[in-house]
């Protein structure tokens, strides 16, 4: 048995040293296939980023790194809102944050951290999070004074538009460009997209229809980013007195006047998703109506209604709803219409739709009363209730904007950065 154990040990040692030396080759070579893959692997990967961080949308906010060494030293003030984010951070805390010696807050309609509905006044003082000096743009004081500017190296204007003359920011926007350009402060726009910047539409206002809510000879849809429009406001000499303001936009990156772009902020109360932002340029015509556009429901923006309509399938009672809509029209009251939110997410707007108007002012039994003044300042000419009093349909009301919007387009070419 000795002898035999002996001889296997003699003729098995030479195999198992041959498999043991042909198993570390195979295992050397498995770990170096998996390393060799590893480093493709991380070298994909980091491909695959650098190709999504190009394909991203930057916003201006989102490129404040390269402001800094301009912002260094310097006293810096910022017109913002609670759209004004990098990523989740307020554009103000992250300032802060950086070194950035933050001077003044001013808060325009909706105030610097949201905290007032449309139309209300927003108080200024300090922010309770940062002890920053807000200063109310809103109310009485809609452009800033000598005063607030004072001890400013350099503003920031930092706030997400919707892309509709109505919408107060861009009127904010002058105000503050021709408070820079009166006291020697440079203006900063970061700017952002425009979620209806692929199209231009609606009547373009009229000078003796001048207001906060329309200030320049723009259609309802213009068609710009907001940084497009400074440019605009600045090129066209429309600031007051044709003052000229010492302008810079920081532009988008991997973003054109096309693309659809879903909002990351709510830009304010009452148009709180998407559906709402795409109906805005449409249904805000209601409130120079008696209809309600479902303020004070769940589907601000995304419905229309009245209590006489008897047409309406879809019901709801407009409540107060402090912060949102603290008196709505129609307050109390079961209104019937439509509920257009599914309509709006279909596709990406392309248009104003005008039939809804039209639809409601035919329900509508004592018409007399059908329009407030505020039509007027909203459609920023006398024409349109005009029309829609006569019975004119939505294609002849459309074709009478043509001719003006072409003359619009021509202005607007000249500012575009973007394709």
């Amino acid at each position: 048995m000795k002898q035999s154990s002996r001889l296997i040990s003699r003729t098995a040692g030479p195999k198992l040293s041959r498999f043991f030396s042909v198993y570390c080759c195979l295992m050397f070579l498995v770990v170096f296939n998996t390393s060799c893959r590893s480093q493709e692997n991380k070298k994909a990967a980091m491909q695959a980023v650098q190709r999504m961080d190009q394909q991203r949308i930057r916003t201006g906010a989102d490129r404040i790194f390269e402001l800094l060494p301009g912002l260094k030293g310097k006293k810096v003030g910022v017109v913002a809102n609670p759209t004004s984010v990098i990523g989740k951070t307020h554009l103000v805390d992250t300032l802060i944050a950086l070194g950035v010696q933050m001077e003044k807050v001013f808060a325009p309609e909706h105030g610097f951290r949201g905290e007032a509905e449309a139309g209300e006044d927003v108080v200024g003082g300090a922010d309770k999070k940062t002890g920053v000096k807000v200063i109310s743009l809103y109310g009485d004081h809609k452009k800033p004074v000598q005063e607030d500017m004072e001890g400013l190296d350099v503003l920031l204007f930092d706030i997400q538009d919707v892309g509709v003359r109505f919408y107060t920011y861009i009127s904010t926007l002058q105000y503050v460009m021709e408070a820079c350009a009166e006291n020697g402060v440079p203006l900063i726009v970061l700017d952002r997209p425009n979620p209806h910047g692929g199209y231009v539409d609606g009547p373009v206002l009229k000078p003796e229809f001048t207001s906060f809510i329309g200030m320049q000879p723009v259609p309802v849809v213009y068609g710009m980013t907001i940084g497009e429009y400074a440019l605009m406001l600045n090129g066209e000499g429309w600031l007051k007195n044709q003052v000229k303001c010492n302008l810079r936009v920081v532009q988008l990156q991997n973003w054109k006047h096309a693309d659809d772009y879903d909002l990351p902020v709510a830009p304010s109360p009452n148009l709180p998703n998407k559906a709402a932002v795409r109906l805005y340029p449409s249904l805000c015509f209601f409130e120079g109506t008696d209809v309600s556009l479902g303020r004070g429901t769940p589907y601000p923006f995304q419905c229309y209604g009245f209590p006489e309509n008897k047409n309406g399938t879809f019901e709801f009672t407009p409540v107060s709803i402090p912060g949102k809509a603290k008196t709505p029209p129609q307050m109390g009251k079961l209104c019937k219409g439509e509920l257009l939110d599914q309509f709006a997410l279909k596709a990406k707007p392309d248009r104003i739709h005008l039939s809804w108007l039209l639809k409601a002012y035919a329900a509508y039994e004592d018409s007399a009363k059908f329009f407030i003044p505020f039509f007027e300042k909203l459609s920023g000419n006398q024409e349109l209730r005009q029309q829609i009093v006569s019975g004119k349909t939505e294609e002849q009301i459309r074709s009478s904007w043509q001719s003006d919007l072409q003359a619009f387009r021509k202005i607007r070419d000249r500012y575009l950065l973007y394709p």
